[in-house]
């Protein structure tokens, strides 16, 4: 594999060590066989790794398969990806109610992941998960298109820098937009599920913003942006103040017809072109 990235305008100066390391969380590992090679080159000189890099430098690293090792996934139906954005290191897609991000199993093969790989194989990538939505859960979801980027993608979740926004419909009336603060913790009850949990669960901020109110159905259409990301925080948290999202079949007494969740937006710069990439998935999907 070998990937050539010219530094961004905004780029500040350092070694190529420090780019390695700190920038491109590239692994100890696989640095230490990027310098034994020489396997690095800058503006397509051979660079050794004091070298300096700066704005407009085209830095071109060559890997050997050993140095991240090809996942073995199943490919599934090309005809299943809906790609929102794509570009040669991350893709975004839209992904259908009813379907997996990923599997469980080793032979699973009809999971958002398989027909993902499928779409890949002819291009010789293969696709790695940044984050996962629940199944029943629709909309915009971001996978890497080769292990590289993976880390860079991951620190950028972790430091809040994807930015997520879920269109929701759920039961009642809600009067005003609110943050909802509370931790969430597993059900010691039912393995599916997840509780709030004051004293042993984790921090989970929601943040809640109201589109509409429909009074015949006793519907309100809100918006979401997750502040954390713990398994079903936004459906927990919905219930947990009396309004639960239509249709979940876990934390709505009465579910009935689809959960009404949809990842609707997904902002992230671009790690490597500093471009802003703007991904929106159906805006009204009911």
């Amino acid at each position: 594999m070998e990937l050539s990235i010219q530094l961004p305008k905004d780029f500040n100066e350092q070694t190529v060590r420090e780019l390695l390391e700190q920038e491109w969380l590239v692994p100890r590992k696989v640095r230490h066989f990027l310098r034994t090679r020489k396997n690095v080159s800058i503006n397509g000189e051979p660079a050794l790794f004091h070298f300096p890099v700066k704005s407009g430098d085209v830095v071109t690293l060559q890997f050997e398969p050993e140095d991240y090792p090809i996942p073995a996934i199943l490919l599934g139906n090309i005809a299943k990806v809906n790609v929102l954005f794509e570009d040669e290191h991350l893709i975004i897609l839209n992904k259908p109610i009813g379907m997996k991000t990923h599997p469980n199993q080793p032979n699973e093969n009809d999971t958002l992941l398989n027909h993902l790989a499928a779409y890949l194989a002819p291009k010789n990538q293969v696709p790695y998960v940044v984050h996962r939505l629940d199944k029943e859960t629709s909309g915009a979801i971001l996978f890497a298109k080769n292990p590289f980027v993976l880390p860079i993608l991951g620190r950028l979740l972790e430091s809040k820098q994807i930015y997520r926004r879920y269109q929701a419909v759920i039961l009642g009336q809600l009067n005003e937009s609110m943050t909802i603060r509370k931790k969430i913790g597993r059900d010691r009850h039912d393995r599916r599920k997840r509780v709030i949990d004051e004293r042993r669960g984790d921090v989970a901020v929601t943040h809640v913003e109201i589109e509409s109110y429909d009074l015949k159905t006793n519907h309100t259409t809100i918006y979401c942006v997750l502040e954390t990301g713990r398994t079903h925080q936004i459906r927990v948290h919905l219930a947990s103040i009396g309004h639960p999202i239509i249709g979940d079949p876990l934390y709505h007494p009465k579910p009935n017809g689809r959960l009404m969740l949809h990842a609707y937006e997904l902002h992230l710069t671009h790690p490597f072109t500093g471009e802003t990439i703007m991904a929106v998935a159906e805006p009204s999907l009911w």
